[in-house]
């Protein structure tokens, strides 16, 4: 793999981080995992790396020819990713997230949860770590890539970023056996208006985007 490849896939893993920002990213894992086990903790940590990495070989390998089939733009992703944040984020902020539980489940009751494989696929892995902007990262640098060797090196570079998706969840559910039940509340608040601002930027960034590629259809 050549030197130009190599800077290509650190390239593109320092623009996730960027987007990512694992410190806001931490602070916005904390209310949902908190609550949960360690196992369980451990597992949605787990899951998170694989629907990362799933999602990333998804992006970089058949990304682009599968978004001009369906007829879906990384703007449109972008919207759809920022409606489901908000949904989840407006009762955060306002302190009302439902704990509403199944009967039938024990564990699930007693820590006021429900199922952990619930909220592994939406919102953690969609749209808080993988969304319409992460897609479109992925896909514009397979565009760009000359062969399959440096599809390889950005590859490995989603590998890289999934693997530090994992590490921040679990680190957040470190934290939450580590600090008190108002101050969970407390930063499950903060985090709701945090995600709300994330969510009316995705919309409106993903809407803006459509605009622009109507008018420029036209």
């Amino acid at each position: 793999m050549s030197a130009l490849h190599l800077d290509d896939a650190l390239l593109l893993f320092l623009a996730l981080f960027a987007l990512y920002s694992p410190i806001a990213a931490l602070a916005s894992y904390l209310p949902y995992v908190e609550g949960y086990t360690r196992a369980e903790q451990r597992k949605l940590a787990w899951t998170l790396f694989v629907n990362t990495s799933v999602l990333m070989l998804a992006a970089l390998w058949v990304g682009e020819p599968l978004l001009e089939l369906l007829g879906i733009s990384t703007a449109a992703l972008s919207a759809t990713g920022g409606i489901a944040l908000l949904l989840a984020a407006v009762p955060m902020m306002t302190g009302k997230t439902a704990t509403a539980v199944e009967p039938s489940a024990v564990k699930v009751e007693q820590a006021g949860r429900p199922p952990w494989k619930s909220i592994a696929f939406t919102p953690l892995t969609f749209p808080l770590t993988f969304g319409g902007t992460t897609f479109g990262f992925f896909v514009a640098y397979r565009a760009e890539a000359p062969g399959y060797t440096a599809a390889l090196g950005l590859t490995i570079a989603g590998f890289a970023y999934a693997a530090l998706t994992g590490i921040t969840l679990a680190l957040a559910g470190r934290l939450t056996h580590r600090i008190s039940p108002s101050t969970t509340a407390m930063l499950e608040k903060v985090a709701g208006i945090l995600l709300t601002a994330i969510a009316v930027t995705l919309i409106a960034s993903g809407g803006t985007r459509m605009v622009v590629d109507v008018l420029n259809s036209l």
